[in-house]
């Protein structure tokens, strides 16, 4: 049987965070062969208590804990920090989303961490960055959502007040760019043997992402284009006369087959539509032209139709219909796999293919303390002095 391909095999990973950023992050890096070691609290990370649960592993946990072992301990006690400064020695990655100067009041500043281990990859996720007024501020998702201009750029259609996602939109995507400068940090570290520190802000994270659309308005400085329309601004979805689409033409030949599926070529001769920004600047008449089209169709008449011309169209899912759609279902994009004690449970699968071929399915996510006795063990510690950390309440098994 040949062994699978896991790109970051023997990299080693202490993850020191909560929630979604760090942990997410981590996990991916996990999913791709890390083997990390998530150090919690003895009261456990706030997402064990976040969506439906058996026992102390949630359904968030697990998505966002995933591959990894679980160490339970107060990182209050001095004999705690002597614990993690061991793992640290041996770590290639530390991955903490605490407030800027809450590892210092730990005994764990930069300074300590490159004496520890100078090889070593440290990031640092903040809300808003580690300096400045704004760094101490206490940051969730929503916050930085109305901040960045998330929010705003989601409005409600009733009354047209920005809209909040009821996603933690920039917690994931702030966990996707930092596995990705964890992964560039390991590959610098191949050629010059440093380590480093890295800081990564929710709020530069999501301006990131929204910049090449949300945010194109402001990108010019001197002698500014006239004002593009906001871009989706008619992109919403299409009634059908049994459900919803989403469909997007952008390119011409798009559009014309979108006419053509829907009987009007006459529409994509019309010089109001002739091109991109002529369609964007004109979109509530075209939009008023399109729905009675599309609601005149069944949603699976519109797939058919679009499809045979070439043009982009998607069913809009219920949550529950995302676990049968064909396009799910075909790329094999969802995974069961047994979870010990609690039965099954499902994940996505690494999104990534390397050489043609899918990474391994993920791991389970772990109890808290479920690996602390094996951890310690590992780290020298005998069976009398890893009760003695039980019984002064530094573990957690």
């Amino acid at each position: 049987m040949q062994t699978p391909f896991l790109p970051l095999q023997d990299i080693r990973i202490v993850d020191l965070s909560t929630v979604y950023s760090g942990p997410l992050a981590a996990a991916m890096l996990a999913d791709q062969g890390a083997q990390v070691i998530k150090v919690e609290s003895l009261e456990g990370d706030t997402s064990r208590m976040i969506g439906p649960a058996k026992g102390d592993l949630s359904a968030t946990y697990i998505a966002a804990n995933r591959g990894k072992r679980s160490l339970a301990m107060d990182l209050k006690q001095s004999a705690a920090k002597s614990i993690l400064l061991k793992l640290i020695a041996q770590a290639d990655v530390l991955i903490n989303n605490f407030r800027p100067g809450v590892m210092a009041r730990l005994g764990l500043d930069d300074e300590v961490l490159q004496q520890t281990n100078p090889r070593l990859i440290r990031l640092s996720i903040t809300g808003f960055g580690s300096q400045g007024e704004a760094a101490q501020e206490k940051v969730y998702d929503a916050v930085i959502q109305a901040v960045a201009g998330v929010a705003a750029t989601q409005r409600n259609p009733i009354n047209g007040q920005p809209t909040v996602l009821a996603t933690a939109m920039c917690d994931k995507l702030t966990a996707l760019q930092a596995s990705q400068v964890v992964a560039a940090a390991l590959y610098a570290r191949e050629k010059d043997g440093v380590g480093r520190r890295i800081d990564l802000s929710m709020l530069d994270a999501t301006l990131a992402f929204q910049w090449p659309d949300a945010m194109y308005n402001h990108v010019f400085l001197d002698d500014a284009p006239a004002v593009f329309p906001e871009f989706g601004i008619n992109q919403k979805p299409w009634v059908t006369q049994d459900g919803l689409v989403a469909t997007m033409s952008p390119q011409q030949a798009e559009f014309q087959g979108q006419c053509l599926a829907l009987d009007r070529p006459d529409i994509a001769a019309d010089p109001r539509f002739a091109t991109l920004p002529l369609r964007n600047h004109n979109g509530k008449a075209l939009r008023a032209l399109l729905e009675p089209l599309m609601a005149s169709f069944s949603t699976d008449d519109v797939l058919e139709r679009f499809h045979k011309h070439n043009v982009p169209v998607g069913r809009i899912n219920e949550r529950p219909e995302v676990l049968t759609d064909p396009h799910v279902v075909q790329g094999q994009s969802l995974v069961e796999i047994a979870h010990g004690d609690i039965g099954r449970v499902r994940l996505p699968q690494h999104a990534a293919y390397f050489d043609g071929q899918r990474l391994p399915p993920p791991q389970p996510a772990a109890h808290l303390g479920e690996h602390s006795r094996d951890i310690l063990l590992e780290l020298g510690y005998n069976d009398s002095q890893i009760q003695d950390l039980i019984d002064q309440q530094t573990i957690k098994v």
